[in-house]
């Protein structure tokens, strides 16, 4: 009988012990966490083999991802590697050319048991994303929120300049290309190197293969138009505009071939991978350039810290510019009006476990994951006030701060989807970089000095928000997906292959006009009215 009693007090506290374990009261035992592969083509972070928070989402929801970025090979290279070999990782960062390759599996036939996915855009948004054949390929994994989307940071496209430029002339009013310019052309005549003696570069740009849209895209901006990256659409009668004839173009382009006559347009641009891009804004030295926030922003935490240029403002700001004064601008526009319907998160079919991606992907959408994604472990990386208000104390802001902990801590799965916006308690930011409160704590001086200047909170008020202009934005989502054999594609393939070739001649010319002239007869054998013709038919039948 004792020994009954020991037995059965045993198991209870095994059981105890067992239901104590797991995050998650549905599992009553450690279970077998389930592995998965991905492959994102684009560059990011490798995670430690040992994550604190990657363990942590697994033991809650039984599966794991190891993720894998673009290194040393160009997007193409590395999708036509995966293509002539037909072995895929699980998830892959879907598009068009997978598409075509039979690489993808149709999400829709799957998603009635995964209520994360089915419901995580609506019936009209879905049909955004449904291809030719009538299914569902792949989910976006950005620009779907709920609730207040509180828009702090600007993370696309700008003209950005450096703090400490901005301060020397007294934090002026900069709206225009000729008075940026203007600005950079004084600052570095009056201060030609950085305080450590290293010469400081007045202007540079990103030109590297598929980033080369930060050259070219510009004039859209410049004439007050938003990101539809392909053309302008004009919201008055709803045509579509060819922003690389018009004269806002050649006055841009020549300006910038001025720069490059008087030595501020940085030689080196159209040469430069992009991480000697890279290496280059980490000196500090650049002192603007146009660019996409993400592509570089999270790049500099490094060695911004190591060198102490933000002491030094070195951080970079937005300015609202236009070729004209009195234009509005659209540099910054609702971010929940962005989503990019061309690609998204694929599940491949080299996956061998269709149905435990599909979980993995719905469990990820949880808000619970969600907190652990973007915010980390309570009490350890956030803490919780009276009223439900996430914070971080000094030591837990440092912890979130630190680039040897974002390898080894923090698994934020950054390409797998999320929702934006609010988490499920209506009152925090999904993440920690969106909660206002953290994110004015967050600010480095030199920029925190600069918003008090200009009367602003953010880098949004910067610029100015707008809610997109029709239900075509963003055109580029439409214009990436078609396929390169299609006639939209080919002619879209064939004007990039002549801005790519006659841009930089433009820009480095001694004659300007006859370059320019030059440029534009190669355009115009690339039929490029035929290709609008088909973004105008796409237009209206949206609007129909």
């Amino acid at each position: 009988m004792k020994k009954r009693i020991v037995s059965a007090l045993l198991m209870a506290g095994l059981l105890i012990g067992l239901a104590g374990y797991s995050y998650n009261a549905q599992y009553v035992q450690k279970q077998e966490i389930k592995h998965f592969t991905a492959f994102f083509s684009v560059t990011g972070k490798m995670l430690n083999t040992q994550n604190d928070i990657k363990e942590m989402i697994a033991d809650e929801i039984g599966a794991d991802c190891e993720e894998n970025w673009l290194v040393g090979q160009s997007k193409e290279e590395a999708l036509n590697s995966y293509i002539a070999s037909g072995e895929y990782p699980d998830f892959i960062l879907g598009e068009k050319v997978l598409l075509d390759a039979d690489a993808l599996i149709p999400i829709d036939e799957y998603w009635d048991d995964y209520p994360n996915i089915r419901n995580y855009l609506s019936e009209e948004q879905w049909e955004h994303f449904r291809q030719e054949d009538g299914h569902i390929y792949w989910i976006p994994p950005f620009c779907v929120s709920q609730g207040e989307n509180v828009e702090v940071t600007h993370t696309g496209e700008a003209f950005w300049i450096q703090t400490r430029v901005l301060k020397w002339a007294g934090y002026p009013k900069i709206t225009t290309v000729d008075e940026y310019f203007d600005l950079i052309e004084a600052y570095v005549q009056a201060n030609p190197v950085m305080p450590g003696g290293t010469k400081n570069v007045p202007f540079t740009m990103l030109c590297d293969d598929w980033r080369f849209f930060c050259l070219e895209n510009v004039p859209q901006f410049l004439d007050g138009y938003p990101n539809d990256g392909s053309c302008m659409v004009d919201p008055g009668n709803d045509q579509v505009i060819d922003y690389n004839t018009t004269e806002t173009a050649r006055r841009y382009f020549q300006k910038l071939n001025e720069e490059y006559r008087k030595g501020i347009f940085d030689p080196q641009s159209f040469t430069s991978t992009y991480e000697e891009y890279l290496d280059k804004l980490g000196t500090g030295a650049v002192l603007g350039m146009v660019d996409q926030w993400w592509q570089f922003y999270y790049n500099l935490a490094e060695p911004y810290e190591t060198n102490g240029l933000s002491d030094l403002g070195c951080d970079y700001v937005p300015l609202p510019i236009t070729m004209d004064k009195g234009t509005s601008n659209q540099w910054h526009t609702s971010r929940n009006a962005e989503m990019d319907t061309s690609s998204g998160l694929s599940i491949t079919t080299s996956c061998e476990d269709v149905q435990g991606a599909l979980q993995f992907v719905n469990d990820l959408l949880d808000s619970d994951i969600t907190k652990l994604r973007f915010w980390g472990e309570k009490d350890l990386d956030y803490s919780v006030d009276e009223n439900g208000m996430f914070y971080m104390n000094s030591e837990q802001g440092k912890r979130h701060g630190d680039s040897v902990l974002n390898e080894s801590h923090f698994c934020p799965y950054s390409y797998f989807p999320r929702v934006e916006g609010l988490l499920d308690d209506g009152i925090n930011a999904f993440s920690m970089e969106y909660q206002p409160v953290e994110f004015m704590k967050s600010l480095k001086p030199d920029i925190r000095e600069c918003f008090e200047a200009y009367g602003v909170q953010n880098y949004v008020e910067l610029l100015g928000t707008n809610e997109a202009p029709g239900a075509w934005y963003p055109m580029y989502s439409y214009t990436q997906s078609l396929s390169s054999k299609s006639k939209g594609g080919m002619i879209r393939d064939e004007i990039d292959a002549v801005k790519r070739s006659w841009l930089p001649q433009v820009i480095m010319s001694d004659d300007f006009a006859s370059t320019w002239d030059a440029y534009m007869a190669a355009y115009q054998e690339c039929n490029p009215q035929d290709y609008f013709d088909i973004l105008q038919r796409h237009v209206d039948q949206i609007l129909q």
